[in-house]
Parts: structure tokens; C-alpha cells; sequence
């Protein structure tokens, strides 16, 4: 079975040496994925920390700063091939444009073609995209700031459908908000969060505030991952304490049911 490869081309306000640093530093991923773990050469090791302790490890297939030509690249796939599941591998170019600007083209490879595989890589589009709109609004709103990171997630049966209205209602919204209007969240046990809303998808709800990026998600249809992922910016903020409270707000609103607690 033949595989494909997801692509996709991001336009950014900001110079080669600058989005080099965003998508292949330590410091520079955390202002818009999750918190790496970089070793700075090829053949050294990267890992990500999605939080409640769900980590992964890869191997660094390419480490090149941007040279003189505005151009780098950074690649990374598997420590070691898996026995069975697929063999992921990451990689990203870094072009400068001649009217500035730069153009990171991504392509994630080792998904198999067949409608089994559908799920699998709708799943990735969607969370690159709310990832890659994360990097956009750090240039735009957030440039040259480090991040604090509170990443958390859960897992629940059910769907999107019916994981919604429950996340809505956790949040303090009455209901799905439009995109660009302001808001309000008010969860039972974080600080309200005022900001506008800069993310509606099926999948994700994003809220833009004065200080950080906030990512509500519940992806799947069969069993149910909810995360809560924030990016606070600028002034310092207790993340350990926050990340406590967010991992509790999700636990109390989604706990997982006895005997499930490996589904995730």
C-alpha cells in the first residue's frame, strides 16, 4: 500500500532567522506547539510534551540554520521504526521571500492511502492547523516573547457532538461563539479569561487575551481526547499551578470511566 504525505504552505510576517528560531529551538516551538526538547544537531533527539503525560521522542533527520540564501531545514522521525503503526516522519523548510517575508513548507509523511487511514490524517490536519494559526497570531500579537506553557488534556466516550456543549458550558459560554466576537470564560476553578475568539473550527476553540493564547480541543468519533493548551506571554505566571487547575477543571468535567484509563 502506497503512502501520502500531508502538506501544507505558511505565510509569515517575519525573517528566515526569526521563524528558524520559532520551529527548531526549544524556546521558539513552545511560543506555539508544545513544550521540545531540542538537541541542536543532526542525529540528536526531540521530544514533545502534549501534558498528563503523554511524551514523545524522535531523532533529528536534518538541523539546518537558515544560510545565507534565507534558506534552512529541520526534519525528524522515529528513534527507531515501530514493529507496527506507522513510521511518522516531520519536516520543515524555511524560505525567505525577496519582498520579506518567509514561507515554512511542512510535510508529515507515513500515512498509508485507504479510507482505514481517513481518521488518522483528517486528525493531524486539523491539529497542524490550529498550530501552524498559533505560530501567525505569536508574529502577529506576541513577537519576540518567550512562552509559559499549561498543556493539558483527557479523554472521554462520546463524540464532538456531544463533548461540545459540555466544554461550552464548563467555559461559562451559552453556546458556540462567532468567530472575532469577544468573550468571557469563566471556568470553575482557573481565572476568567477575557480575549477575543481567533479560532472556530469543528475540532477547536481559540481565544486570543491581552496576555496569551488559550486552545480548548475535543477531537474523535469514537472515545473523545479533550485538551486545554495556554500560552501565556510576557509577564510570569505560576504555569505548575495553572496546569494543576486546568488538569483538574478537565477531570471534573470529563472524567474518564473505570476501565478506560488506558484508552487514551
Amino acid at each position: 500500500m502506497s503512502e501520502r504525505r500531508l502538506e501544507k504552505d505558511i505565510e509569515l510576517d517575519a525573517d528566515p532567522e526569526q521563524v528558524w528560531e520559532a520551529i527548531a529551538t526549544e524556546p521558539g516551538i513552545a511560543t506555539w506547539f508544545v513544550p521540545h526538547r531540542v538537541e541542536p544537531h543532526e542525529g540528536g533527539t526531540v521530544g514533545q510534551d502534549y501534558g498528563s503525560g503523554f511524551e514523545t521522542t524522535g531523532r533529528i533527520t536534518a538541523w539546518e540554520p537558515v544560510s545565507a540564501d534565507g534558506r534552512g531545514r529541520f526534519a525528524y522521525g522515529s528513534v527507531e521504526p515501530p514493529a507496527d503503526g506507522p513510521d511518522y516522519a516531520f519536516e520543515f523548510l524555511v524560505e525567505g521571500r525577496a519582498g520579506g517575508g518567509t514561507v515554512v513548507r511542512f510535510v508529515q509523511s507515513g500515512f498509508l492511502d485507504g479510507t482505514d487511514w481517513d481518521g488518522e490524517y483528517d486528525s493531524f490536519d486539523a491539529g497542524w492547523s490550529l498550530f501552524f494559526e498559533n505560530l501567525r497570531s505569536y508574529f502577529a500579537h506576541f513577537r519576540g516573547l518567550r512562552a509559559q506553557n499549561v498543556v493539558t488534556m483527557g479523554w472521554t466516550p462520546g463524540t464532538g457532538h456531544t463533548v461540545w456543549p459540555v466544554l461550552y458550558g464548563g467555559l461559562g459560554l451559552a453556546g458556540r461563539p462567532d468567530l472575532g466576537s469577544e468573550v468571557t470564560l469563566t471556568p470553575d476553578g482557573p481565572a476568567p479569561i477575557t480575549g477575543v475568539v481567533d479560532v472556530m473550527t469543528e475540532e477547536f476553540l481559540g481565544v486570543r487575551s491581552a496576555r496569551g493564547l488559550h486552545r480548548f480541543g475535543a477531537e474523535g468519533s469514537d472515545g473523545c481526547g479533550v485538551s486545554a493548551y495556554h500560552y501565556f506571554y510576557g509577564e510570569p505566571v505560576d504555569a505548575a499551578a495553572l496546569t494543576q487547575e486546568w488538569q483538574a477543571w478537565l477531570t471534573h468535567h470529563f472524567p474518564v470511566p473505570a476501565g478506560t484509563a488506558d484508552a487514551r
